[in-house]
């Protein structure tokens, strides 16, 4: 049976109606909003479905390796998340560990729209960029969708408000507004970071009270400019570890401010977990716990997250590319975080605001 649902992703300017194909019905689901963090081994594959069932993924992972990537985010859309089809794909920015699977995964099941923020004409850092984007614009029909700094969506959610605001696009920040950032000294400028990683996009998801927060590959200086002399922010329940936790990203000026109670490093047996992004989350006053997807194979065990909150152990040749799921409960007061199907389930409470 398929039913008919308004609002698939709008601007709070614009209403857009469509007809869209769901896997499960919005009043069969629990009412719970589910963010994946699926392994593909130190790329970014995030995958959030609402309540109304309407999926977004973020980021595709690294391309090649005989598929794995794709596979892995196959899997969990169709097998563990139960979709037909991913309603929204979003490209945090243009390298080839955050867009890989955009093309090959829509051969593979119906993307209803591409987002992005903004095709360029070339990339510096990557001399393929010309016939690796060409095949995005094949599988997006040209027709992506440009997001910019400010930009704000509302999202079925069956109930509890759900918004997404855009914090960050093309090196444009947000209005710096809000309250003053006690950490703000923290900052410490670094050179210009001409890469395409500066010009990450930020989402910050609001569901009721709870606040998830994801940066891409944003870097140490455009981050101190989105949180410098204050902090538009707010504090928030989830954080995605910026950049693979790589230390040229996650200036403490914004860990500290946004004050998250969990966060989840999407890193690699040997890249990303660095000591100091480590180290900089440690020093976080509310952060409970940090979860990684992998074991960083090069530091210490005493230096990283305790094994229980490590979904993959393994180098990559033995890895088996398990997920970190957080799950939100219904009046968005609490939420879960379990590493796999069979992992065990901890539950957090919303802070309140």
């Amino acid at each position: 049976m398929i039913r008919c649902r308004l609002l698939t992703l709008v601007m709070l300017t614009t209403i857009t109606i469509i007809q869209c194909p769901t896997a499960v019905l919005a009043d069969e689901r629990d009412g719970r909003l589910d963010i994946y963090f699926i392994d593909v081994e130190g790329g970014a594959a995030n995958l959030i479905v609402t309540p109304a069932n309407e999926s977004i993924l973020i980021d595709s992972g690294y391309p090649d390796n005989n598929g794995r990537d794709r596979d892995r985010i196959l899997d969990v859309v169709r097998n563990v998340a139960a979709l037909e089809r991913i309603d929204h794909a979003v490209v945090s920015h243009w390298h080839l560990d955050h867009y890989g699977n955009h093309a090959s995964l829509a051969a593979e099941i119906t993307i209803g729209q591409f987002w992005d923020r903004g095709i360029p004409d070339a990339l510096q850092e990557d001399k393929d960029f010309e016939t690796r984007i060409a095949d995005y614009r094949s599988a997006s029909q040209n027709e992506s969708n440009t997001l910019r700094a400010g930009d704000s969506f509302l999202l079925d959610s069956n109930g509890t408000p759900l918004r997404v605001k855009v914090m960050t696009a093309s090196r444009e920040v947000v209005t710096n507004s809000g309250p003053p950032n006690p950490h703000a000294s923290k900052h410490e400028p670094q050179p210009e970071d001409t890469s395409d990683n500066a010009a990450s996009v930020s989402l910050l998801f609001t569901f009721g009270d709870f606040k998830y927060l994801t940066c891409g590959d944003l870097t140490w200086n455009v981050e101190a400019e989105l949180v410098t002399p204050n902090n538009p922010l707010g504090t928030v329940d989830l954080f995605m570890v910026t950049h693979h936790g790589l230390p040229t990203s996650n200036n403490p000026a914004l860990v500290h401010a946004i004050d998250p109670t969990i966060a989840v490093m999407c890193n690699g047996p040997t890249k990303g977990g660095h000591e100091q992004t480590i180290a900089t989350l440690k020093g976080v006053k509310s952060l409970q716990q940090w979860y990684q997807l992998h074991r960083n194979v090069n530091l210490d065990d005493t230096a990283q997250a305790p094994a229980e909150f490590i979904a993959n152990c393994e180098p990559t040749v033995n890895c088996e590319g398990i997920w970190v799921k957080a799950s939100v409960a219904p009046d968005a007061k609490s939420y879960t975080v379990q590493i796999g199907e069979e992992g065990k389930v901890r539950t957090y409470v919303t802070r309140e605001r």
